[in-house]
C-alpha cells in the first residue's frame, strides 16, 4: 500500500454531494472515496482505474483559514507495481513537495508473544474495572488465565441508575458513582480516545480496534480526535465485560478489596468486603485515581509509593454556538462536528495553565465520590449537541504545594479543596460568573458581558443541583491568580473566552492520580505478584493510555507466569 498525506477536501464538497459522512464512517461514503481516488491518482500520475483499493487512515480538520475549512485525509491506496511507482516518484521529491506527501505505508500491527501455559497456582485477581482493569482482564482471559475482576461498584447499567439518582436527589452511593463502578471514571466523560503516547507497537490501534468490535463507531480508527460519548461508551463496556466472561474470566461487582495479605514479600490473598479471603498469586492494582481508601491500605502495608505532580482548577462554560463561531466562523453546520479547543499558557510564577477534558456540547457534572466533599467533571453524549461547551481550566501543582512530603499528601490536598467546594456550595455545585470571580480576586471591576447580550438564554448546563456561590474561595491565592492569567491569555487567542458572563464552577480536582505506586521493569511492586497498573497507579492519563497500560501489565504477567 502507498500512503498519501494531506489530501484536502473542502467542507463545501459535502454540501454538494451527500451527508453520508456525517451519518456513517467515511470509508463507506462513495462520493468521498471517488473524490479521494481522483486526487490520489493525480498525485501519483496514474489513472483512477489503476487505484485498486483505498482506505482512510486519518481524518482531521483544518480551520486555519476560516471560514474556508477543509477536512484533511491521510489514505492508503493499493496500486499495481507499487515499488516501481514509488521509485519513480522519489525522483520527483522536490517537485511541488509531492515526494514528502507520498510514501510506502508502514502500519504497525500489535502482536503479543503467545504465552506458555500459566504456572499460577491461583487465578490472577484484578482490582478495578476501569479501562486498565478491563483491558488487562480482556487479554488474560483471551489467553486462558481466567482472571477474576473485582469491582467495588456496580455494573454500568446499575451504576448509571445510581448516578442519575445522585444528580436528581443528591443521595450519594460512595461505591457507585461518577468515579466508581464498571468502566471507571472515564465512563461519565466525553469518551475521548486520543492519547499523546507514541504508538510504536500498535497498542493504541489495538485498543481502538477492540472498542470497535465492542460496538464503537468505526470512524474512531482514523479520526484525529476520536470520541464516542458517554452513551455509546456504556454499551461498549458491557460488551467487553461479556467478552471477558465468554473467555473464562469472572467479574464480581460490589466486591471491594479491603485488604491484601502479604507473606514473605509476596501476595497471598485479597480480602473482599472485610470478610471473604480469596487466595491468589497475582494482584493487579487498577484502582483508578479516586480510590483513596485503597491508597491508604497499600501505604499501611509499606508498598512503595510517592506523591506526584498533577493539576487542579475550575470548569468554564460558554455557549456551544459561540465556540463554533470562534473556531469555524459558523454557529451551526451539519457538515462540521461541534467545535473543540485546546489551550495552553504559563503564569508569571511558572505554572502551566491549560484546558483539560474539553466537552463540546456537553455538561458540567457533579463527580463527587465522598460525602462532605464535592468535585466536578465534564461529560458529553455522542451527539455533542448540548447548549454549552465546557472544559476544565487547570493549573499545575507539585508536592511543594501539598504542605507535606508524605506519599499521600496530594490526596489530602485534593480533599481540602473538595471540602471547601462542598461547604461553599452548601452541597450543590458552586457556580460564579467569571466577572465576579475576577473582581473578587483582583479588585478589577467587571465589564459588561457580551455573551449575555448575544446569548440571552445562556445558563449553566450542570448534571446535579447547582447554586451561585463564591467559587473564588476554593483555590489558594497563587492558583486563583494563575487561573485568571490563563483565562486572560486564552481570551487574547479566542476573543470572548474570558468574557465576564462565562460561568465558572468547581472544583476540578481529579485530573489525574496524585500518587505513583512504584513498579520495576517486570511491572511489579517490590511485593512479588503485585502489579500497579493504569491511571490510579500513576502510569496513564485517560481512557486509551490506561487501556494500553492494562495490556502492558497483562503482557508482563504472561511473561513471568
Amino acid at each position: 500500500m502507498i500512503r498519501i498525506n494531506q489530501l484536502k477536501i473542502p467542507v463545501s464538497f459535502f454540501d454538494k454531494t451527500s451527508f453520508s459522512h456525517i451519518k456513517e464512517n467515511d470509508n463507506k461514503d462513495d462520493n468521498l472515496k471517488n473524490e479521494l481516488i481522483k486526487k490520489a491518482a493525480s498525485l501519483l500520475g496514474i489513472s483512477k482505474d489503476e487505484v485498486c483499493a483505498l482506505k482512510i487512515v486519518k481524518k482531521s480538520i483544518d480551520a486555519r483559514k476560516k471560514p474556508e475549512i477543509y477536512y484533511i485525509y491521510t489514505i492508503d491506496v493499493e496500486v499495481e507495481n507499487e515499488d516501481e511507482l514509488l521509485k519513480r516518484l522519489s525522483k520527483k521529491r522536490t517537485h511541488h513537495g509531492v515526494g514528502n506527501q507520498i510514501a510506502k505505508a508502514e502500519e504497525t500491527e500489535y502482536r503479543i508473544s503467545t504465552p506458555s501455559q500459566s504456572s499460577l497456582k491461583h487465578r490472577p485477581v484484578i482490582i478495578g474495572t476501569g479501562p486498565a482493569g478491563l483491558f488487562c482482564g480482556y487479554y488474560l482471559a483471551r489467553y486462558g488465565y481466567r482472571p477474576i475482576l473485582l469491582e467495588r461498584g456496580k455494573t454500568v447499567e446499575d451504576r448509571q441508575k445510581d448516578v442519575e439518582e445522585f444528580w436528581k436527589s443528591g443521595t450519594l452511593n460512595p461505591d457507585s458513582n461518577v468515579q466508581f463502578g464498571e468502566g471507571g471514571a472515564g465512563t461519565f466523560s466525553d469518551g475521548k480516545l486520543n492519547t499523546l503516547i507514541k504508538d510504536k507497537n500498535g497498542k493504541n490501534k489495538e485498543v481502538l480496534r477492540i472498542f470497535v468490535n465492542a460496538g464503537a463507531p468505526e470512524e474512531i480508527l482514523y479520526e484525529a480526535k476520536p470520541h464516542i460519548g458517554t452513551d455509546i461508551l456504556m454499551k461498549v463496556i458491557r460488551n467487553i465485560r461479556n467478552e471477558i466472561i465468554a473467555n473464562g474470566g469472572e467479574i464480581r461487582f460490589e466486591s471491594k478489596v479491603t485488604d491484601i495479605v502479604i507473606d514473605k514479600g509476596a501476595v497471598k490473598e485479597v480480602i473482599i468486603n472485610d470478610s471473604e479471603h480469596l487466595p491468589t498469586d497475582v494482584v493487579v492494582i487498577a484502582i483508578g485515581h479516586s480510590a483513596r481508601d485503597t491508597f491508604r491500605m497499600l501505604h499501611n502495608h509499606g508498598i512503595p509509593m510517592e506523591s506526584k505532580a498533577f493539576a487542579v482548577g475550575l470548569r468554564v462554560e460558554h455557549p456551544r454556538k459561540m465556540i463554533n463561531q470562534l473556531q469555524y466562523r459558523i454557529k451551526e453546520s451539519k457538515l462540521l462536528p461541534t467545535a473543540d479547543y485546546k489551550l495552553t499558557a504559563r503564569s508569571k510564577d511558572g505554572r502551566g495553565v491549560y484546558s483539560f477534558c474539553m466537552c463540546p456540547g456537553g455538561y458540567v457534572v457533579n463527580a463527587s465520590s465522598q460525602s462532605g466533599r464535592l468535585a466536578v467533571n465534564g461529560m458529553s453524549y455522542s451527539g455533542r449537541n448540548g447548549n454549552n461547551s465546557n472544559s476544565a481550566i487547570i493549573v499545575t501543582v507539585t508536592p511543594e504545594d501539598f504542605g507535606s512530603v508524605h506519599p499521600l499528601a496530594g490526596v489530602e490536598f485534593q480533599q481540602r479543596l473538595e471540602e471547601k467546594a462542598y461547604i461553599i456550595g452548601e452541597g450543590k455545585v458552586p457556580v460564579e460568573t467569571y466577572g465576579d470571580f475576577k473582581e473578587a480576586v483582583t479588585g478589577e471591576l467587571k465589564t459588561k458581558s457580551v455573551i449575555k447580550r448575544e446569548y440571552p438564554a445562556f445558563i449553566p448546563e450542570i448534571k446535579g443541583a447547582y447554586g451561585f456561590a463564591p467559587v473564588h474561595k476554593i483555590l489558594a491565592g497563587p492558583l486563583n491568580n494563575a487561573f485568571i492569567e490563563g483565562m486572560e491569555q486564552f481570551g487574547n487567542i479566542m476573543p470572548g473566552f474570558a468574557d465576564s458572563g462565562v460561568y465558572v464552577s468547581g472544583v476540578e480536582s481529579r485530573t489525574s492520580s496524585p500518587v505513583r505506586i512504584h513498579r520495576d521493569k517486570t511491572g511489579q511492586s517490590e511485593i512479588k505478584g503485585l502489579y500497579p497498573c493504569g491511571e490510579g497507579a500513576g502510569y496513564a492519563g485517560g481512557i486509551t493510555s490506561a487501556a494500553m497500560d492494562g495490556i502492558t501489565v497483562a503482557e508482563k504477567i504472561m511473561e513471568d507466569k
